[in-house]
């Protein structure tokens, strides 16, 4: 099934519908031999068309295959390179939402020369791109004082964040809090990457990890 754009796992019947738990969510894990496992809303999953890969046949694990020009994901990425001689600072983020809405978290890593900081945060109930655009927020944040005089690179998985902050996507909703972070990045000299989110690139995982271990241990 797809998730997000994103060929996914997802445990089904026999007939091939979602198996859902006494919350009525689904099971679903962005790689077969992945411990961790998310529980999204059956409606934001979408089955894959017949030609982009094969349906679980009745009896089976119940999980799907991906699709061939997936599979490239589950081999583990490097870290995109810095531009060469770019001296730039990077700040890396990811948010995730429990449900959507439900419980955000955002997690950080900024890097600077030799200098490393990392930050999750919990951030409430809310929705995913609430948690991808508060987290290139809070990043920013994190850099400091600096930020002004530096030039810093954000990478994200997200392409809405990177859509309504640097390429003029009109969004639905949010509109406040797009305006807030445009004018706080307005006088930065930033530039943003975008990465392949639970593809193995390291920063990316971290942030992940980050911002899930916010929301399992939010009070």
């Amino acid at each position: 099934m797809r998730f997000k754009g994103e060929v996914v796992y997802v445990q089904t019947d026999e007939s091939g519908r979602p198996v859902l738990d006494s919350a009525g969510r689904a099971e679903m894990k962005y790689r077969e031999s992945d411990a961790k496992s998310y529980r999204p809303h059956p409606t934001n999953l979408l089955p894959l068309p017949a030609d982009e890969g094969p349906a679980p046949s009745p009896g089976s694990s119940g999980k799907e295959a991906l699709a061939p020009e997936e599979a490239s994901k589950e081999q583990p990425k490097k870290r995109p390179k810095p531009a060469s001689g770019s001296g730039a600072v990077e700040i890396w983020t990811d948010g995730a939402c429990s449900g959507n809405p439900g419980p955000m978290g955002i997690g950080m890593v900024v890097i600077d020369g030799p200098r490393r900081q990392e930050k999750g945060e919990y951030l409430g109930i809310g929705t995913n791109n609430i948690a991808e655009l508060t987290a290139i927020e809070r990043g920013v944040d994190l850099v400091g004082e600096t930020a002004t005089t530096q030039r810093l690179r954000v990478y994200t998985d997200s392409s809405y964040a990177i859509g309504v902050l640097s390429k003029g996507w009109k969004a639905k909703a949010n509109q406040a809090l797009i305006a807030k972070i445009k004018q706080r990045l307005a006088p930065l000299n930033i530039e943003f990457v975008k990465v392949s989110g639970h593809a193995g690139v390291p920063e990316n995982e971290r942030c992940d990890e980050l911002a899930r271990n916010a929301i399992t241990g939010r009070r």
